[in-house]
């Protein structure tokens, strides 16, 4: 039997790849999972996936679970997510820290034989060069979230270089899918859209996003977790397909043949970078397929919403 941890499991991301790690009946998944904006009902119901409510933070949490099942991988994904949430919370994103200690130091002691790492997007900042490279592109950003997520790919590779202990780091950039939460961009434009509800952009919507569907961010990360790549190395996994967030509004209007109204709020005052675009080279080489279009994506959200509702 295989043992993996996946902390933040419970969160959009992470109940996606133990769905996917618990069809392996060889696997035993551990979901490590506070809750603070993870949802239990994400979690699958089956004999080899076991949820655990606990905080990575907290020393004593975590290191009761590493010390009752013998893990062979960790996915450390767990983390305080959302820009607002972040920039509201700051002492909450510092506290990851102590996480990043815990989980690194439990995983060396107890031979884990690799870590996987969430990191964002984020570390990118406002962009230098697009698309953002993960060798070439300067780390920018001056956000709480984003210095603490490099300081997590940091940790990775120190002890790597210490202690020889293996990682891949994933720099997410923005996943969509029906685990999402509500609160984030496109299930909040479809959920207006739907009621036919005003949307609300900040500043001129001007600014670009890509979007990633879940399949091709959770395919990628079990090619590489399968075939043992991208070893002590980094990789973005996102989309290139660069969009406004205006022109995300109207599509999603569009599609859902809805009468919403868009209406523009003051720009944030930080958070909200210009650009976000990923050279995703390594992750199409590895997936071997199309990505799937962002209109397509919405319309498979949009039929999930439909069918659950």
């Amino acid at each position: 039997m295989i043992n993996i941890l996946v902390t933040g499991g419970a969160g959009n991301v992470g109940s996606y790849l133990v769905a996917k790690l618990s069809q392996n009946n060889n696997n035993t998944i551990v979901v490590f999972d506070n809750l603070l904006t993870g949802d239990i009902k994400k979690v699958p119901v089956k004999k080899n996936v076991i949820f655990i409510k606990g905080n990575a933070n907290n020393y004593n949490d975590i290191s009761a679970v590493f010390h009752r099942y013998n893990f062979n991988y960790v996915f450390h994904f767990a983390a305080v997510v959302g820009v607002q949430r972040t920039l509201n919370n700051p002492l909450w994103v510092l506290e990851d820290i102590k996480g990043f200690e815990n989980i690194l130091s439990l995983s060396k002691n107890t031979n884990v034989s690799k870590v996987y790492f969430s990191s964002s997007s984020e570390v990118y900042g406002e962009p230098f060069e697009i698309p953002q490279n993960e060798k070439t592109t300067p780390l920018n950003s001056k956000l709480p979230y984003a210095i603490v997520k490099n300081l997590g790919e940091s940790y990775l590779k120190s002890y790597h270089q210490e202690f020889g202990l293996e990682y891949s780091i994933f720099r997410f950039f923005n996943t969509y899918g029906p685990n999402q939460s509500e609160d984030f961009v496109i299930p909040k434009f479809i959920k207006l859209a739907k009621a036919n509800k005003d949307i609300t952009i900040f500043g001129e919507g001007k600014q670009t996003r890509t979007f990633c569907y879940i399949d091709d961010n959770i395919d990628t990360i079990l090619k590489i977790h399968e075939n043992n790549l991208v070893t002590n190395d980094v990789i973005n996994i996102g989309n290139d397909s660069e969009i406004t967030v205006l022109e995300l509004a109207k599509t999603i209007i569009k599609v859902t043949n809805s009468k919403s109204n868009i209406v523009f709020l003051p720009a944030l005052k930080e958070g909200d970078m210009l650009r976000r675009c990923p050279d995703v080279t390594k992750m199409k080489k590895i997936l071997k397929r199309d990505l799937l279009p962002l209109e397509e994506g919405i319309k498979k959200l949009i039929d999930y919403y439909e069918n659950r509702d």
